[in-house]
């Protein structure tokens, strides 16, 4: 069974991906970035943990084989497939306050992926205090040799995919990044796709 579902450019969206379930984002125009967060289903309490996730893949970057750990250093997610190679940690989620810092007051009112979040946390019970780091799927933050890093144009293009096994029960929720003040979706907001298939019966979750 597969259910997909189009984000509309600037959109939230959430979900509960069973284990074994699979997940399949899809940048439909290209150089779209898709803030992720994961929680465990039956815990939120117990939910991506960016430290945790960097130490045990020894690296910043997300990419097939890596694998989304929790608080608790136990798996919530696999990347089993990444047509792009490569995907961002450390460039956080964009905020009004961020925005006003990074670029000025008078980008106060844009709307911001923590708004997004706070949205879709709050049909599942959950708030500002359950935010952490997210994912940046898509999004493009090199780090130089002396530690500085930047947002520039993505590496990805229209129709191309990561896909994430569910290790357990997860919830999911997505903000299509809304940001036109950096490159990370080439100042111009896209839709993107989640496709949600479940796995073939007799197959191992």
């Amino acid at each position: 069974m597969t259910t997909t579902h189009t984000v509309a450019a600037r959109a939230s969206w959430s979900s509960v991906v069973r284990a074994g379930e699979t997940l399949t984002i899809t940048d439909l125009h290209g150089n779209q970035a898709v803030d992720f967060l994961v929680y465990d289903a039956a815990d939120t309490a117990v939910r991506y943990s960016a430290p945790d996730t960097i130490h045990a893949q020894g690296g910043i970057f997300l990419t097939a084989g890596s694998v989304l750990l929790s608080n608790e250093h136990t798996p919530l997610m696999t990347v089993v497939a990444d047509d792009v190679g490569r995907h961002d940690t450390v460039g956080g989620a964009c905020s009004k306050e961020s925005n006003t810092l990074r670029y000025g007051h008078h980008t106060w009112s844009q709307h911001a992926c923590v708004d997004n979040f706070l949205a879709e946390g709050a049909r599942w019970g959950l708030g500002k205090r359950d935010l952490v780091s997210n994912i940046n799927w898509y999004m493009n933050v090199p780090v130089e040799e002396d530690g500085t890093l930047g947002i520039v144009d993505g590496l990805s293009a229209p129709g191309l995919k990561v896909t994430l096994r569910a290790e357990r029960d997860v919830l999911v929720l997505v903000s299509n990044c809304p940001q036109v003040n950096n490159p990370c979706n080439g100042f111009d907001p896209t839709p993107v796709e989640m496709t949600i298939t479940a796995p073939l019966e007799g197959t191992a979750a």
